[in-house]
């Protein structure tokens, strides 16, 4: 019986293999949108679980998140100075960081921040952690090397924006792979970024201020913000300058408490009308929701275009089931059982559709695979694509209803009588 199944599919090998190749397209589509939706929610997840508390300036918590956690550019207004200082003294922190932002490099962000952040993210991999303002750690995804040297981009690639010449970074480290968007990040001191756009935005004012000075007024007003551009900056005299109260503000400051009891409290004392305190979690399940919803839907048109396509491969194998009726009723007159000739026919149908739904899966996988490694090296957020034993149990529903669409053929197949097959 074997035999002849394999025979008879060498034989509509083109058939068969359209009939698979579509079943296989429908299924895919299924098992993409169900893969790539939980690729995201892990990928997000873990990327967010870096930082415990985020607190920024009353605004859209969403976009908070999105700027401060996942590396996304907007602009946000600045968490007031004196804000930092108070959580660095709180004996409930155990340490909090600001997280500046607005200048890049080749498409990749230069991230103020402090070591704190660089310990809490995952230390350094090669090199060593900044010590100089003009020093930079890399994400371990940055296509630089230590002792390279660059000047940083106010504003993202193919936007209005401005180099800034005359200030110099060097790379000094970089830093273990996170599987977050801080692997495509370049980390320098909080105060070179400070120092640097006062630097720029002294030099816009300059001008304006100039005409009623002479130059001995001029020079003396520029002292204060003449940086060593081409090197290093200076020494980190302090390493918590960033800490005082006469900072100009940061746009967010990321925070470890020291137990569950002091995150929920710091999150309800700085929910105010100034400052705005959020789990990344939070912003999360609400970002779930909405891709909840577009799972459902997208998981709906794939179904239906399944059904679609599974209607019409029914038929398909019907209608060569009732072409085949001469060659059926030669194998019922030559003795075959009425059970046989029903076997026959529907394991050819079910290996045809089992086969194709099987081709679906790996198909499917392959595509959130290539999808996701694309989606990752864009953000920076590592997306595990992974079969669940919930995605075993739906294999099984589907080979189930394999199983009992193509009982209909075989029935027809099976309720032809032999001299009627032979006189048509």
């Amino acid at each position: 019986m074997i035999r002849f199944i394999a025979a008879d599919l060498r034989r509509h090998w083109i058939g068969v293999l359209i009939v698979m190749l579509l079943i296989a397209l429908a299924t895919a589509l299924g098992v993409a949108v169900t893969l790539q939706e939980r690729a995201l929610r892990l990928g997000s997840a873990r990327a967010a679980s870096a930082f415990d508390l985020v607190i920024g300036a009353a605004g859209s918590e969403t976009q908070l998140i999105l700027s401060s956690v996942f590396l996304q550019p907007a602009p946000l207004p600045l968490v007031p100075g004196q804000v930092l200082a108070e959580l660095n003294a709180d004996p409930r922190v155990a340490w909090a960081a600001p997280v500046g932002f607005g200048d890049f490099v080749a498409g990749y962000p230069i991230i103020g921040t402090t070591q704190a952040v660089l310990d809490g993210l995952s230390g350094v991999a090669d090199g060593e952690s900044f010590s100089h303002l003009g020093d930079a750690v890399i994400g371990s995804s940055v296509r630089r090397k230590i002792g390279d040297r660059f000047h940083p981009f106010h504003g993202t690639v193919g936007e209005a924006g401005h180099v800034h010449d005359d200030v110099d970074y060097e790379v000094v480290g970089r830093m273990k792979p996170t599987g977050t968007p801080w692997d495509r990040a370049i980390l320098v001191p909080i105060e070179a970024v400070w120092a640097v756009h006062e630097h720029h935005d002294h030099e816009e004012t300059a001008p304006a201020a100039a005409a009623g000075e002479t130059p001995e007024e001029q020079h003396h007003n520029h002292a204060g913000h003449d940086h060593d551009h081409h090197g290093p900056f200076a020494a980190l005299v302090d390493r918590h300058a960033a800490s005082t109260s006469n900072n100009p503000g940061v746009p967010a400051i990321v925070v470890k408490p020291k137990s569950i009891a002091d995150a929920y409290n710091l999150r309800q004392q700085y929910r105010r009308e100034t400052t705005v305190a959020v789990f990344p979690g939070e912003v999360l399940t609400r970002l779930y929701g909405t891709l909840g919803d577009a799972r459902q839907i997208l998981s709906a048109v794939s179904l239906g275009a399944q059904a679609l396509v599974a209607a019409s491969i029914l038929l398909v194998i019907a209608v060569h089931v009732l072409q085949r009726r001469r060659q059926i009723g030669a194998l019922r007159a030559f003795g075959a059982p009425r059970g046989v000739v029903f076997t026959i026919v529907w394991l050819e149908a079910f290996a045809m559709l089992a086969a194709g739904v099987l081709a679906g899966f790996a198909i499917g996988y392959a595509a959130v695979r290539a999808l996701s490694a694309r989606l990752a090296e864009a953000s920076g957020v590592a997306m595990p694509v992974e079969f669940r034993s919930t995605d075993l149990g739906t294999l099984g529903l589907l080979f189930v209803a394999v199983a009992i669409v193509t009982l209909i053929p075989a029935l027809l197949a099976y309720r032809q009588s032999p001299a009627q097959a032979l006189r048509s």
